[in-house]
């Protein structure tokens, strides 16, 4: 399959009276794209399958996007360098999923402690500056940052009870890169496998539980059916994920279909808001697939004294990162003053 294929629709020049030379043909084309989303079929239906539906139903014959799902076209690891190069042109991602060379790539997916809301995510990048950041770092890279958004809160799904920080020790998770990183000094395994292959090596027991989205998405992608236990506590408020496209494409498009594709992804990201959030909340009243759990507060508290040490060691000296932390701190800190409903000890 090539890297943008074009249908091409032409119409039959007519010949008039006389001595009026038919007019030529003009042949008209309908630019496709090809997204790949890093979720699964049964998670794409809500996180991204609506908002392009709703733009391929408005472009009409001026556009359409043809839509992926995990790893149907390259592995969700090689995303970026496959959108990087043209092989697809857009790409629904977490930046630590795909693997993005770019320093801000640590705090895609579940930045451990960054958010507790899912409103966190869009205030970041729109009013503390997060966004300007990424659409530079991603610009040297040849790739335009289109929009960010907030997905779930991240918890652990798995076959026997957590209770404790003791009950962690030798638990094969799946999760996300640097999440995995910052759990395995709570000895925490973390493993790698395709998304879609999650659901069976939980039920093999090649994998004792996933630490990859909230309850909403257990219950939804079929993880709630092979989990007995949900842990309440959770490691991040919001996951932060993205759409992006390869450079060139973007630079290609009219800007209607700039402006389009930009209001259903922000459309895409607003549904995500009331979906899980409303989900969260009646799964953990309402499911009768899982027995939640959870970790005393006192003890949970050295996890979250262990990410702000775990901030310091990913800037590693680098600039953007440290700018990043330094704007996550900022802002916590506003919350936390600004008392309730923005941020109180529960």
């Amino acid at each position: 399959m090539t890297t943008t294929r074009r249908k091409f629709l032409s119409t039959a020049g007519v010949g008039a009276v006389g001595a009026t030379l038919a007019t030529p043909a003009i042949a008209q084309s309908k630019i496709v794209w090809r997204m790949q989303t890093y979720a699964g079929a049964a998670l794409a239906e809500h996180v991204v399958k609506p908002a392009i539906d709703k733009f391929n139903q408005i472009a009409g014959d001026e556009m359409e996007i043809e839509l992926y799902f995990a790893d149907q076209l390259v592995p969700t690891g090689e995303l970026f360098r496959a959108m990087q190069r043209g092989t697809i042109d857009a790409v629904q991602s977490d930046d630590d999923s795909m693997a993005s060379p770019t320093a801000v790539r640590v705090f895609g997916g579940y930045f451990p402690f960054g958010t507790r809301y899912s409103l966190d995510v869009p205030v970041l990048f729109n009013q503390y500056g997060l966004k300007e950041i990424w659409e530079e770092e991603y610009a040297k890279v040849g790739v335009k940052h289109i929009s960010a958004g907030s997905w779930d809160p991240c918890h652990f799904a798995t076959k026997d009870p957590i209770r404790s920080l003791e009950d962690l020790k030798g638990k094969r998770v799946f999760t996300f890169p640097t999440a995995g990183r910052f759990l395995s000094q709570f000895g925490v395994v973390p493993v790698t496998l395709p998304w879609e292959d999650i659901e069976v090596a939980v039920q093999t027991g090649e994998l004792d539980g996933i630490a990859w989205s909230g309850i909403t998405e257990d219950y939804t992608v079929g993880w709630a059916d092979v989990t007995d236990y949900f842990l309440t506590n959770n490691i991040s408020g919001a996951w932060i994920g993205h759409f992006f496209a390869n450079q060139a494409r973007w630079d290609e498009l009219p800007d209607r279909l700039k402006t389009l594709l930009t209001v259903c992804m922000e459309q895409s990201h607003y549904y995500r808001q009331w979906w899980y959030w409303g989900g969260e909340a009646a799964l953990r009243v309402n499911g009768e697939k899982m027995q939640l759990t959870s970790i005393p507060d006192e003890e949970w508290a050295q996890v979250e004294t262990a990410a702000k040490a775990f901030w310091a060691e990913l800037t590693e000296g680098d600039p953007i990162r440290e700018k990043v932390v330094g704007i996550i701190q900022e802002y916590n800190d506003v919350m936390q003053k600004a008392g309730r409903p923005y941020r109180y000890d529960t």
